[in-house]
C-alpha cells in the first residue's frame, strides 16, 4: 500500500486491498445483501436516489420525505445483518478509533449513478472518522470544504482504494460525479460498491 495521498484533508489510500482481497469482500457483501436486499430510497424532496443501498450493523442509513436518519431495522423489518469480519479489518485498519463502528452503508452505482456533494452529518460524534472503500468501476470523487460552494478538488478512485474523513474533512462536503462504467471486471455487469463505516451513537 501506498503512503496516504492528502487531498483537502481527505487522506486516500490508493490500492489498499489487493485483487484477492477485493474478491473475497464482494462475496462478503452478496450475503449481506441477501440477508439485507438492497433498495432505492426516497429523499425527502420526493426523488428516489440514483444509487442502490443496504447497510450492515446495528444501524442502517436510511431516507423518505420524513428525511435522511438511521434506522435499526430493514425497510422490510428485519434487523440489519452484521458487519462482516473482512470489513471490520477494513476500520481497524485506517480508522485509527478505540470502538468498532455501528453502520456500514453499501451503495451500488449503476450506470449513469452520482451521488451530489454531501456532508455525513447524522451521527452523533462527529470525532470518529468516517471510513470508505471503492470497489469495482472507477469513480470521479469531488471534495469540498465545511460550506456549500467555494473550490473543490476531484481525483478518480479505483478499486481497493480507501478514503479516511476525519478532522477537518469529516464535516466536508463530497460527492461522486460520475463513474466510469466498464472500467473495471470485478463486478458481473460493471459498476461500482462504495462502503463508509461510521460511528452513529
Amino acid at each position: 500500500m501506498q503512503p496516504a495521498e492528502i487531498v483537502r484533508g481527505f487522506r486516500i489510500f490508493r490500492e489498499a486491498l489487493d485483487r484477492a482481497a477485493q474478491r473475497a469482500l464482494v462475496a462478503d457483501l452478496r450475503e449481506v445483501a441477501a440477508a439485507a436486499p438492497m433498495f432505492s430510497p426516497m429523499t425527502p424532496y420526493g426523488r428516489p436516489m440514483r444509487v442502490r443501498m443496504t447497510s450492515a450493523g446495528r444501524y442502517g442509513w436510511y431516507s423518505d420525505r420524513s428525511g435522511y436518519r438511521y434506522e435499526r431495522h430493514h425497510p422490510d423489518g428485519h434487523p440489519w445483518p452484521e458487519i462482516p469480519r473482512s470489513v471490520l479489518g477494513i476500520w481497524r485498519r485506517f480508522a485509527s478509533a478505540g470502538r468498532d463502528p455501528d453502520c456500514c452503508l453499501v451503495n451500488y452505482y449503476g450506470e449513469g449513478a452520482r451521488m451530489g456533494l454531501h456532508q455525513d452529518r447524522d451521527e452523533a460524534d462527529f470525532s470518529w472518522p468516517v471510513v470508505s472503500l471503492s470497489l469495482g468501476d472507477e469513480a470521479l470523487f469531488r471534495m469540498g470544504g465545511a460550506t456549500r460552494g467555494g473550490k473543490t478538488a476531484s481525483v478518480w478512485l479505483r478499486s481497493g482504494d480507501v478514503v479516511v474523513m476525519g478532522g477537518a474533512a469529516r464535516l466536508a462536503y463530497h460527492g461522486v460525479d460520475r463513474i466510469r462504467f466498464g472500467s473495471s471486471t470485478l463486478l458481473n455487469g460493471g459498476g461500482r460498491i462504495n462502503l463508509t463505516l461510521r460511528v452513529v451513537d
